[in-house]
């Protein structure tokens, strides 16, 4: 049997246990670095589809039927008149319904504009909010002119090497949102 000063003095094969730390912690280091960057990549793609959606949702028609009859007023005096801010109720819907007067197929329409720029989208991840803010008047033929929310909720990271090698969960994202101005509200769009 060799002692144990023998054993701690020996040197072979302390380069194949070098290059395993190394390759090991650089390994970790670049498949971090690509993880990451599809962290930033999924932000990015997330944020144009609300971006996108924001958009849609201005042009196409209302995800709530009732706030097509939220400028129709009975009173005569005040026909042509400004809307002030919170003249109607706020509709927020989410892809499950939530609101009065919640139409599927509106919904469908804007959600699937969205989809495109961020494939793991799911319906119940979309709130549309349509709330007064003071624009459009009373008796406006074209209905109310809301101020139009889309944001996103509940969606996360996803890490796919980070996860598997070093157990990182998935990181939730922070909640996305855009607002515009309502314009025509009508779509003849598909």
């Amino acid at each position: 049997m060799r002692p144990l000063s023998d054993f701690r003095q020996e040197e072979c094969g302390a380069a194949m246990v070098e290059a395993t730390i190394a390759m090991t912690l650089l390994l970790t280091l670049t498949l971090g670095f690509v993880d990451f960057g599809y962290a930033f990549y999924q932000w990015n793609a997330a944020s144009k589809a609300v971006q996108v959606g924001a958009r849609a949702a201005s042009i196409s028609n209302p995800v709530s039927d009732a706030l097509a009859s939220a400028a129709v007023t009975t009173n005569v005096a005040l026909v042509g008149t400004a809307m002030a801010s919170g003249s109607f109720p706020t509709y927020s819907c989410t892809g499950a319904g939530g609101c009065t007067g919640f139409n599927q197929a509106n919904f469908d329409a804007i959600y699937n504009r969205m989809v495109v720029f961020f494939p793991r989208l799911q319906p119940a991840n979309v709130r549309i909010t349509y709330s007064a803010t003071g624009l459009g008047y009373w008796g406006r033929p074209g209905g109310p002119v809301p101020t139009v929310t889309v944001s996103l909720e509940g969606l996360t990271f996803q890490f796919f090497f980070l996860s598997g090698l070093l157990g990182f969960n998935d990181i939730t994202m922070p909640s996305m949102l855009s607002t515009v101005t309502g314009e025509d509200m009508k779509s003849t769009y598909p």
